[in-house]
């Protein structure tokens, strides 16, 4: 099993940035996917990003594409969500997550973090 714990979330004003980690720690020598997923309040949870084993695949949902950077450092067992020119609508619960093999379609993923808050303030 892999546990994830994520960090970093926070305070931040509309236009400002913050950056997100996750600290993956258990099985991580299983080759596995990532990924950053969101909830607001009363809404569902949704995709934000996604990805690979290597690196070399990755995928954004379209609310955040060209303003979020996700990556990772598999030697430190650790995930990134660099997040430029916040909005308010990106206020959430902000959950690294994690799935075995490559990246499925409908973005399934297996182990999930317990989440941190991110306030975007206008």
């Amino acid at each position: 099993q892999v546990q994830l714990v994520e960090s970093g979330g926070g305070l931040v004003q509309a236009g400002g940035s913050l950056r997100l980690s996750c600290a993956a720690s258990g099985r991580t020598f299983v080759p596995y996917h990532m990924g950053w997923f969101r909830q607001a309040p009363g809404k569902e949870r949704e995709f934000v990003a996604a990805i690979s084993w290597s690196g070399g695949t990755i995928y954004y949902a379209n609310s955040v594409k060209g303003r979020f950077t996700i990556s990772r450092d598999n030697a430190k067992n650790m995930e990134y969500l660099q997040m430029n020119s916040l909005k308010a609508e990106d206020t959430a619960v902000y959950y690294c997550a994690a799935g075995h093999g490559s990246i499925r379609p409908d973005y399934e993923m297996d182990y999930w973090g317990k989440g941190t808050l991110v306030t975007v303030s206008s």
